[in-house]
């Protein structure tokens, strides 16, 4: 399926030429975005094809948008955004780009409209899981994200249920895997409500993980795995990567998805009881063939490590940074 068409203009041609080039290079969005630079050719344009979505500016008249034929349309306000009955609704336009896009793109879910789908779909899933606590999981994973995303795009899934994130990236979320799980359980995930909870961190593309830890009880191993298998199709992602967190037993249904699944491990005994009896349970449940995927992982610890000032640098230029681009390298 072909993607749509975003349209914007701006009293400032050189806002629309810098929105829609960044746009169309994150691709986090089912649209092709296009810039322009007068109302006559816009009006021109939505004359002879199909405008999706129509981003313009707030000091245009009502009477002039109309003229456009856009399907739907969010205007772009200078100042304060009032909401009003009769009104288009409207994003602030002097904010981060991808504060614009999500806040957008929750415009665009909020007015039914047919499934759209990305014009490819065929994203490969890396696991990070292991049974041992404190092995430096989640640092891996981020790593792993970073550098990847620098070559492809790569969407990071945590499903851990108290993450710390919001504390490591200086965020404020306004939407997170919390929404993303609402909307599936209701029957309205699409890659639209995806792009509305997507953040970046440095290079990487990521769901903040839930805001309560009582959302991840509320889903089932198999819907998880089908939400994460849908991301995966539905999504313009090469790669996803799921930290499954403590997940425990219930994360057999989504490592069964992955091409690879990483596992940190640690030498203690009680490190090595732990990894022993989560393989055992992978073989008495049917699932031995989980074992031919995993890749066991001893991480470089180091004593400055984990603080929490410029952590992302720490992540990518300390031991682990190294570790990562060595396994990089080896892989296929």
């Amino acid at each position: 399926m072909a993607r749509r068409v975003m349209a914007v203009y701006d009293v400032d041609p050189f806002y629309a030429d810098r929105f829609a080039e960044f746009v169309n290079q994150k691709e986090k969005v089912p649209f092709t975005v296009m810039a322009f630079t007068t109302m006559e050719r816009l009006k021109s344009y939505g004359a002879d094809h199909r405008i999706a979505l129509l981003l313009i500016s707030s000091a245009v008249a009502k009477e002039e948008i109309e003229k456009v034929g856009a399907e739907q349309v969010v205007t772009l306000a200078d100042g304060e955004v009032i909401a009003a009955e009769d009104q288009y609704p409207s994003v602030y336009k002097y904010q981060a780009t991808d504060n614009i896009m999500r806040e957008v793109m929750a415009c665009y879910c909020a007015k039914p409209e047919e499934p759209v789908m990305a014009a490819k779909g065929n994203g490969r899933i890396i696991g990070v899981y292991s049974p041992i606590n404190r092995c430096l999981k989640t640092s891996f994973a981020l790593t792993l994200g970073q550098l990847m995303s620098r070559d492809c795009k790569t969407l990071y899934i945590s499903l851990e249920d108290c993450s710390g994130f919001s504390r490591m990236t200086g965020e404020e979320y306004k939407t997170d895997l919390s929404d993303l799980l609402y909307y599936y359980s209701q029957g309205s995930y699409s890659w639209v409500r995806l792009g509305s909870v997507i953040y970046s961190w440095g290079d990487l593309d990521y769901v903040p993980p839930v805001r309560y830890p009582e959302d991840l009880c509320q889903i089932t191993a198999e819907q998880m795995a089908d939400l994460v298998s849908r991301i995966a199709r539905e999504s313009a992602y090469e790669w996803l990567i799921v930290d499954l967190g403590q997940f425990g037993r219930k994360s057999v249904e989504i490592l069964e998805l992955c091409d690879v699944i990483y596992m940190p491990v640690k030498d203690d005994c009680m490190s090595v009881a732990k990894v022993e009896e989560f393989l055992e349970y992978v073989e008495r449940s049917g699932h031995e063939q989980l074992k031919e995927k995993i890749r066991k992982l001893k991480l470089p610890y180091h004593s400055s490590f984990g603080k929490k000032e410029g952590y992302l640098e720490q992540l990518l230029w300390g031991e682990l940074g190294d570790y990562v681009r060595q396994l990089l390298k080896k892989q296929p």
